[in-house]
């Protein structure tokens, strides 16, 4: 029993970390365009060469 008292703020604090994180995420717009990516998989258009500028 005195495990419990270790793996239950372990477990929540590891928790709200990833709640944290994806949260972080929603608001810095990386889940913004879902459907660019499908039309981008099923485009014959290959770009294999970094940008150059």
């Amino acid at each position: 029993m005195n495990v419990l008292t270790y793996l239950i703020p372990i477990s929540l604090i590891l928790g709200s970390l990833g709640l944290a994180f994806f949260v972080f995420t929603i608001r810095s717009n990386q889940y913004e365009d879902p459907e660019g990516d499908a039309q981008r998989i099923l485009s014959g258009e290959y770009d294999d060469k970094p940008k150059q500028e």
